[in-house]
């Protein structure tokens, strides 16, 4: 039975090379990101809640009281992708890598009996396929893209291959090949399918939306971060255009740049964050990114959940936390420093149980999200049966 490889090379008139295939290693390890593009626009100097209290806020009496009622978070989202180098194709004497990917996005939720006890945890939402990404240079005609593509990706689904194997391609997507600075094809070809997984992600908040599930007694995590950056394509790429599925989204990330968040002299508090007492959060400070991300600001403010006498590294434990900012008023003033009370507080009561042992990263995990992230990769093809499709 043909291959996909073999198929694209005849369909778009190149050449593959059968490079060895691989699967990009995902490091589960607990680290941190000292470094990031986002230092050049970010300015964490301003509060984006109305108490201007410069002081960390113990959590712990909240979160107690939180947890004698029903808890604020009812949604857990989270996305992870698979991503393959495949072969390397030639087109006009130039050669690009194939690269593909299995991706994985769900929306759990949870139920809780009257007395507010567990009942259930399942999954409502997902979008789960394979994708292949080829160089926008296979498209040698020049003709429309969307079609191109899309034709291509029918195509591929009647192979004999991937009937009997029961895998179907859900795009076929492509990617610029002009490299700026230190870019490299391989890297654009991966980020463009970590930009599909974002786009899942977005349109699952937005039917969730659409059903009315999202109140303000039933928020979202959203695991990582909702800072989506401008996207070129994308049938969500116009950020403040979703805001408003956002109102009762939090994004939660286990790794961050510690360094972003600065004093009223514009020095580093990484190690003010590291020093968090348990329990207690840094005020919410307000980043605006500028006109490119649609004029959408974000409140940032970290919490620890975890006894630094038991992690691994100083950050482990800590949690950021973003909320985007919907209203003029919000822009202006901040959130309502209650709001970013109860969200805390509701984080906090998230950390239990724990999934020590099952993940390295188990300190910065919250055990729903974690479940979560479980039941994506359970939808995941072996590494082999996958790379052997092509």
């Amino acid at each position: 039975m043909e291959k996909i490889l073999n198929y694209i090379a005849r369909e778009t008139n190149g050449e593959c090379f059968a490079s060895f295939k691989y699967c990009y290693d995902d490091s589960s390890n607990p680290n941190v990101e000292y470094e990031s593009d986002e230092d050049k626009y970010v300015n964490l100097k301003e509060f984006a809640e109305n108490n201007h209290d410069a002081h960390d806020r113990d959590m712990r009496a909240l979160a107690k009281d939180c947890n004698q009622g029903p808890a604020l978070f009812k949604y857990f989202l989270d996305g992870s992708r698979r991503v393959y180098k495949v072969d390397d194709v030639q087109y006009d004497k130039k050669v690009y890598p194939i690269v593909s990917g299995q991706i994985a996005v769900a929306c759990c939720a949870r139920e809780m009996n009257e007395d507010f006890t567990f009942h259930s945890f399942s999954h409502i939402d997902e979008e789960c396929y394979s994708v292949v990404c080829l160089p926008i240079i296979a498209n040698g005609d020049g003709g429309d893209n969307a079609s191109f593509f899309g034709n291509l990706k029918n195509k591929l689904n009647e192979l004999a291959l991937l009937r009997s194997s029961g895998i179907q391609i859900g795009r076929v997507l492509y990617y610029l090949t002009k490299c700026e600075g230190k870019e490299t094809l391989e890297n654009k070809g991966v980020a463009r399918i970590q930009d599909e997984m974002t786009d899942c992600e977005k349109r699952i908040v937005a039917r969730l939306m659409n059903k009315h599930l999202l109140t303000h007694e039933s928020y979202l995590i959203k695991d990582g971060s909702i800072q989506y950056k401008p996207m070129k394509t994308g049938d969500y790429k116009e950020l403040n255009r979703i805001r408003n599925n956002y109102r009762h989204v939090v994004g939660v990330s286990k790794k961050f740049n510690p360094n972003l968040m600065k004093d009223n002299r514009g020095q580093s508090c990484a190690g003010r964050i590291a020093k968090l007492p348990l329990y207690h959060r840094t005020p919410a400070i307000l980043w605006s990114p500028g006109p490119e991300w649609g004029g959408v600001n974000f409140a940032i403010w970290y919490v620890r959940i975890r006894d630094a006498r038991h992690t691994v590294t100083p950050y482990s434990g800590i949690l950021k936390i973003e909320k985007m900012l919907m209203t003029g008023h919000e822009n202006d003033h901040g959130l309502l420093t209650d709001e970013v009370d109860a969200i805390t507080a509701n984080i906090i009561n998230e950390r239990n149980p724990v999934c020590y042992g099952s993940d390295a990263r188990w300190a910065n995990h919250l055990y729903p999200v974690y479940m979560t992230e479980s039941y994506c990769k359970s939808r995941f093809k072996s590494d082999i049966q996958f790379i052997n499709l092509f």
